[in-house]
């Protein structure tokens, strides 16, 4: 278990196996797995966050929406998540393992992405839509009304349980979530429904379970949050998922990833259970300033009050939280330029390219090549450093301004 306090969160979100979180200032810290992208964030000011399989999306404030990484789906044969051109006035946003959904102000909902079991193909006519919950291959509507459509997960590529169709006569429901092969419902009595798999370590609801106040649903098991502050979780085991931690109170929010959870405590205290294999439970020590994180398959992203993106890479050891204004990234490794001048770097340093020479302060700038560093200084000389025998050559003696 992992815990960390983090001031000023106020909203969190889990998808499958990393993460994110935002702040006041609307920016965005990833940590986790990166080989894709999903933890090199644009810049951009966002109010909510998703994630998907290896990609992420940020609603930014003016409505529209920024999608990243994602370059594994297209390997796998899914192709990647495009924005359909003009898309705007979204009010929230949710991503799959290669499709995303945005809901929009006048209740009406667009899919976009991978279409093999339907899960893009919204229903004619959709509309009074409330809230959205995106699964594996399969979505779902809440509608004013308190009833659920869903659709996709129709196809051979990804098994049909049923977890796109909700039970008949479900009715009253205040808040969904839809996991891998699974969907939940949350209704007005605070009692839960699941439908879709049970045969694959999903579980079914416990019985008796009454006073929950917040449901989310992961690759294989399942959370409910009580209206006492303490968290319930049912389903699989077996792959590292954890068990709640003993003790945990007071909590006021969760999330579950694919195969780890994440409860966020009323005095701000961050708590995280479950597989950390690309350290998607080590939350950043000193984090602060974080309103909405959220998880995707196996890293992290923080949307914080900062005035830059952090991001962590794939070996789940995370930039140092600080105030950035520029990032560059090389092959693999990565360079942050802080508000004092000075430069923070992370990932490979085979060749000293991670490794900032001593001293180093009054950058105005940074670059970065494949395996080597540059940094522009306020005098408008240039320091390089890394992969000078690889043919990379050194700063010819005496560049300055002209």
């Amino acid at each position: 278990m992992t815990r960390t306090r983090i001031h000023r969160l106020t909203a969190m979100a889990a998808g499958l196996l990393f993460g994110a979180a935002l702040a006041p200032a609307q920016t965005v810290v990833g940590w986790g797995y990166n080989s894709f992208g999903q933890t090199t964030v644009p810049a951009g000011a966002y109010k909510t966050i998703a994630a998907g399989l290896d990609f992420a999306l940020g609603l930014q404030s003016d409505g529209t929406v920024a999608v990243w990484g994602g370059t594994s789906a297209a390997a796998n044969g899914y192709g990647n998540v495009t924005l359909p051109s003009g898309l705007n006035n979204v009010v929230a946003v949710g991503g799959g393992q290669a499709h995303a959904v945005a809901l929009l102000g006048g209740g009406t909902v667009v899919a976009f992405g991978n279409d093999s079991g339907g899960q893009t193909d919204v229903p004619a006519g959709l509309s009074g839509v409330m809230a959205i919950a995106v699964g594996g291959f399969h979505t779902l509507a809440l509608q004013a009304g308190g009833t659920v459509v869903g659709w996709g997960a129709g196809s051979a590529i990804e098994a049909n349980f049923g977890q796109a169709t909700p039970p008949s006569g479900l009715t009253g429901v205040v808040a969904i979530a839809a996991g891998y092969y699974h969907s939940l419902a949350l209704q007005s009595d605070g009692t839960v429904v699941q439908w879709g798999d049970t045969s694959q370590g999903h579980g079914t609801v416990p019985a008796g379970l009454t006073g929950v106040i917040a449901i989310a649903a992961g690759g294989l098991h399942s959370l409910a949050l009580l209206s006492n502050g303490t968290v319930v979780q049912w389903g699989d085991t077996s792959n590292g998922e954890g068990t709640v931690p003993a003790g945990l109170t007071g909590v006021i929010a969760i999330a579950a990833g694919y195969l780890h959870s994440v409860a966020l405590e009323s005095d701000g205290t961050v708590v995280a259970w479950g597989d950390n294999t690309y350290g998607e439970t080590t939350i950043p020590a000193g984090l602060s300033g974080v309103v909405a994180i959220t998880a995707g398959f196996n890293y992290t992203l923080a949307l914080q009050g900062q005035t830059s993106v952090v991001g962590w890479g794939n070996n789940g050891s995370p930039l140092p939280p600080g105030f950035y204004k520029a990032i560059a990234t090389g092959i693999d490794f990565g360079l942050a330029l802080g508000t004092d001048g000075t430069v923070t770097a992370w990932g490979n340093d085979t060749f000293g390219q991670s490794t900032i020479p001593a001293g180093l302060t009054g950058v105005k700038a940074i670059a970065a090549g494949n395996q080597a560093g540059y940094a522009l200084l306020s005098d408008g000389t240039v320091v390089q450093w890394g992969a000078e025998n690889l043919g990379l050559g050194t700063v010819p003696a005496g560049l300055s301004p002209a």
